[in-house]
C-alpha cells in the first residue's frame, strides 16, 4: 500500500522559482516517498535524509566528483514509482546460481519476494529477508537501528535519495561466530514498465564478531527500456568477521544505473570484494570502505567491460583510521566503441593509521581510437611510517603479440579474442565462484 503524502511530507516544485537539476531532484524525492509503505515509515531516519537532500542538488559535471559522468540525457526521463510487481519462477530460474540453492533473496523492482526466495540453505540463528516483515514481526535484534543507514558516507545525493524512499530493504544477519558455508545470492530484478521507473533496492548486511559470508549481488533486467536503478548496500563487519563479496552488474541497455556500496570494518575484519559491470547505458558504483579497527584486511578487484556508447564510472574510498591496514586495489577495463570508463579511487591514511601497506592500480584496455578513459588513483597519507603505492596504465592491444598468437596458427580476430579474455581473467578469477566466473568468461570471450 503506498503511502499517502501529507503536506509537511511534500516538497513542492515551482518550476519559476527552481533551476532545472535542482527542481529535478526535489521530483524525484516526491517520487521516492509515494512507494514508501505506510508500515515502514522510518520517519527519523527518512526525515534526516530529506533535510541532507534539501542542500544539495543533482550532480552535474561542474562537481569534481562528477567531473567526467555526465546525467544530462537522465535529466530527460520523467521517472515514476517502481511498480510493485512479481517475475515468473522461469525468469528467476534461470538467474540462480547453482552453488547458492537454498541461500537466495529475490528482489523485484526494489521489494523483497518471500515466493522466489529460498533461504532454508541458512544456518541457525542467521536471520534473513525482508526488513518490512521482519520489524512487523519483531524479529529484528533490538540494535538494527544502530547499523541502518548509519554509516558513513550517507550524505551523497543518491544514497540519500535511496534513504528517503526505498520501498522494503533486504536484511542479512549473522549472530556472532556463525559461518554460513552455503553462499548467498542477492538477484535484484527489474522489470521494465510502460513509462520509465525509479528502483531503489536496499541491503543491510550485518556479520557480528567472527562471523563469516560468502555474498553474490546481482543487478539484471529492464532490457532496453529507459529506466534507473539507485541502490545502497550496507555491510557491517564485526571483529574478526569475514566477507567475501561478489557485485555483478549486467542491466539492460536503457538503465541509468547508481549503486553505493559502503563497508564498515572493525578490528581484524577481512574483506575482499569484486565488482563486475558489463550492462547499462550509464553506470556509476561508489565503493566506500572505512577501517575502524586495527589489523583489517581489504582487498578490492574490480572489471568493466563496455562498449558501443556505454559509460562506466568507479569510484572508491578507503579510508584507514588505525594501525596495520592492509589495503589492496585492482580495477581492470575494456573500452571498446565510443564507451567512457572512469576511475577514481582515493586510499586515504589518517595519521593513527601507522604501518600501513596499501596499493592501488588502474589498467586500462583501448579496443577502439574512439574509446575514452579518465582515470585518477589518489593516495593521501598523513602516517609517516607506511608502505603505499598507486598506478595507472591505459594501452591497446599489442601488435606484436597479435603477431606472435597468428604465427602459432590462430587468426587475427581470434588472438584480440584470447588477449582480451587474458585481460579480464586475471579479475574473473577472483570470483569464488565457478558458475559465476564461467558465466562471466562466456560473456567476455563473445563479447568482440
Amino acid at each position: 500500500m503506498a503511502h499517502s503524502l501529507s503536506d509537511r511530507d511534500v516538497m513542492t516544485v515551482s518550476p519559476h522559482s527552481l533551476d532545472p537539476q535542482e527542481a529535478y531532484l526535489k521530483a524525484l524525492v516526491q517520487t521516492a516517498q509515494a512507494v514508501v509503505p505506510a508500515d515502514l515509515a522510518l520517519a527519523d531516519l527518512r526525515h534526516r535524509a530529506e533535510a541532507l537532500l534539501k542542500e544539495q542538488t543533482f550532480p552535474s559535471t561542474r562537481q569534481e566528483d562528477w567531473r567526467f559522468t555526465d546525467l544530462s540525457a537522465m535529466l530527460a526521463l520523467d521517472l515514476g514509482g517502481a511498480e510493485e510487481v512479481t517475475a515468473s519462477e522461469s525468469t528467476i530460474a534461470a538467474l540462480r546460481l547453482p552453488e547458492t540453492a537454498g541461500a537466495q533473496l529475490v528482489v523485484v523492482n526494489g521489494r523483497f519476494s518471500p515466493e522466489l526466495s529460498r533461504l532454508q540453505g541458512l544456518p541457525g540463528g542467521a536471520i534473513a529477508g525482508s526488513l518490512r516483515d521482519l520489524m512487523n514481526r519483531g524479529l529484528l535484534p533490538q540494535s538494527w537501528g544502530d547499523y541502518l543507514g548509519q554509516a558513513s558516507g550517507s550524505h551523497e545525493v543518491f544514497t540519500a535519495l535511496n534513504t528517503v524512499g526505498f520501498a522494503d530493504a533486504v536484511v542479512l544477519w549473522l549472530p556472532r561466530h556463525v559461518v554460513v558455508e552455503t553462499p548467498v545470492q542477492i538477484i535484484y530484478l527489474s522489470q521494465p514498465q510502460a513509462t520509465p521507473a525509479l528502483v531503489q533496492p536496499r541491503a543491510l548486511v550485518v556479520a557480528e564478531a567472527g562471523s563469516a559470508l560468502t555474498l553474490v549481488e546481482d543487478y539484471w533486467g529492464a532490457r532496453s527500456e529507459a529506466h534507473c536503478t539507485n541502490g545502497v548496500t550496507e555491510l557491517w563487519l564485526g571483529d574478526n568477521a569475514q566477507i567475501t563479496h561478489s557485485r555483478i552488474q549486467r542491466e539492460g541497455m536503457g538503465t541509468f544505473h547508481i549503486g553505493k556500496t559502503v563497508v564498515t570494518q572493525g578490528r581484524e575484519s577481512q574483506y575482499g570484494g569484486t565488482s563486475v559491470g558489463l550492462g547499462a547505458r550509464l553506470a556509476r558504483h561508489h565503493w566506500e570502505i572505512y577501517q575502524t579497527g586495527a589489523q583489517t584486511t581489504t582487498r578490492l578487484y574490480g572489471l568493466t567491460a563496455i562498449a558501443n556508447r556505454q559509460h562506466s564510472d568507479t569510484h572508491s574510498l578507503v579510508a584507514l583510521s588505525h594501525p596495520h591496514g592492509t589495503v589492496e586495489q585492482v580495477h581492470r577495463a575494456i573500452v571498446d566503441g565510443r564507451a567512457h570508463s572512469v576511475f577514481n579511487g582515493r586510499i586515504v591514511v589518517a595519521r593513527a593509521a601507522q604501518l600501513t601497506n596499501a596499493s592501488q592500480l588502474n589498467r586500462n584496455l583501448l579496443l577502439s581510437d574512439q574509446a575514452r578513459v579518465d582515470t585518477k588513483p589518489q593516495l593521501e597519507i598523513v602516517a609517516d611510517n607506511v608502505k603505499c603505492s598507486h598506478g595507472a596504465t591505459v594501452s591497446q592491444l599489442q601488435a606484436d603479440e597479435i603477431f606472435y598468437l597468428q604465427s602459432r596458427g590462430i587468426s587475427a580476430t581470434q588472438a584480440q579474442r584470447l588477449l582480451i579474455y587474458a585481460f579480464a581473467m586475471e579479475m574473473l578469477d577472483k570470483l569464488p565462484l565457478a558458475s559465476l566466473r564461467s558465466a562471466l568468461a562466456d560473456a567476455i570471450a563473445q563479447w568482440t
